[in-house]
Order: C-alpha cells, then sequence, then structure tokens
C-alpha cells in the first residue's frame, strides 16, 4: 500500500501555497499517496483588503484554486503530515493553529504515535521568524507524540537555500519561491514519503 501523506497548510499571498505543491509534488514522486490541503481564511476582510497580494491569493483559492479545506480525517488517514504556515510575529500564522488545536481527539486516541511530523513556512524578511515558526509548528508534534522530522542538511540544494529546518521563503519585494527553494520542498517530500513509509511498514495493519 503507498505510504500516506498530507500536506496541510495556510498561505495568505500564495508563497506557502507554492511550497506546500512542492512538498506534494516530491511526496507523489517518491511514490506517496498525497491529500493536499489548505485551511480557511478567518483574517477580517478589511486585513485582507489591505493587502493587494492577500487578496489576490484569496480571490484565486475561492475562484478555482481546487484545494479542498483540511479535515481531522486527513490527518489520521495519513502516515506523514506536512504543515505549513507564513510567519506571523515569528509564530505561526492563526489560521493553522486554530486547525491544529481542533486535533484533541485524535491526541487522545493515540491516533499520532506512528506518525511523521514536518514543517515549512515563509516569511517577507530575512529575519522574519523562518526558524521559529517551523520549530513552532513542530510543538504540536512533540505533543501529538509523532516523530518529528527536519528538512537537514540531506540534498545539496539545502546547503543553498541554508535552512535545514523545513523548506521556506523569504518573499523580499514580493517575491515568488524560486528553484531552490522549490527543489528543497520537494525533497522535503520525498524525504517525508521515505521516512513515513518505512516507520508505518513496522506498524499494525490498517
Amino acid at each position: 500500500m503507498p505510504t500516506r501523506i498530507t500536506v496541510v497548510h495556510y498561505s495568505a499571498t500564495g508563497n506557502v501555497t507554492r511550497l506546500a505543491r512542492a512538498i506534494a509534488e516530491g511526496a507523489t514522486e517518491a511514490g506517496a499517496d498525497v491529500r493536499l490541503r489548505r485551511v480557511p481564511e478567518t483574517a477580517p476582510d478589511d486585513a485582507v483588503a489591505a493587502n493587494p497580494a492577500w487578496t489576490a491569493h484569496r480571490a484565486a483559492v475561492e475562484a478555482e484554486d481546487g484545494i479542498p479545506i483540511a479535515t481531522l480525517d486527513d490527518l489520521a488517514w495519513a502516515d506523514g503530515v506536512a504543515l505549513g504556515a507564513p510567519t506571523r510575529f515569528g509564530l505561526p500564522a492563526a489560521q493553522l493553529k486554530q486547525f491544529l488545536d481542533q486535533t484533541g481527539g485524535l491526541w487522545a486516541a493515540g491516533t499520532f504515535s506512528n506518525k511523521v511530523v514536518t514543517a515549512f513556512t515563509a516569511a517577507s524578511t530575512t529575519h522574519g521568524g523562518l526558524e521559529s515558526t517551523v520549530l513552532a509548528l513542530l510543538n504540536t508534534a512533540y505533543h501529538w507524540g509523532a516523530v518529528v522530522l527536519p528538512l537537514g542538511y540531506t540534498d545539496p540544494v539545502v546547503f543553498r537555500t541554508g535552512n535545514p529546518y523545513g523548506a521556506s521563503w523569504v518573499a523580499r519585494s514580493g517575491s515568488t519561491p524560486d528553484d531552490d527553494a522549490l527543489a528543497a520542498a520537494r525533497h522535503q517530500g520525498r524525504r517525508l514519503t521515505r521516512v513515513a513509509g518505512a516507520l508505518a511498514a513496522t506498524a499494525e495493519p490498517r
């Protein structure tokens, strides 16, 4: 049975969505059955309207993006989970955190104990909280009892992107992830698939 990978993310302007798609592509390349999911927008309309890129991405998502809304079943189904969100003052965006806060029932049932979790992010400035956001996302995985998987310097592209914590992008002047950032994300998806698949092979039959 193929390894099951769920990529759950929140994206305001689209950069985290681009990374999420790349992680999903890497997992698919590695033979996984992949669910790419997003969490709902919860920001007030006036906050979204104040940022043209945020407005444009929200319109694209609502019109034709085609990425389903995440459910708790998407997490329960998976062998491996990738969590992604932009930074907000060095922490994950509240939209994703709100979704993760709903997982108490799965946690209490021990659902996550044999799953592998990794994380990714984007920020608008070099020191905007890339590392702290990934670390904060993975705090949830520690509480879940999941196996935490860093990107690590496990591929030459990571030496160019410089972030072993997880795939990331600094969106200077509204830029979008470059080839190296997307390659690192694809590698993270492949790595997640291999490790999650190896762990799932030792677990009880599904």
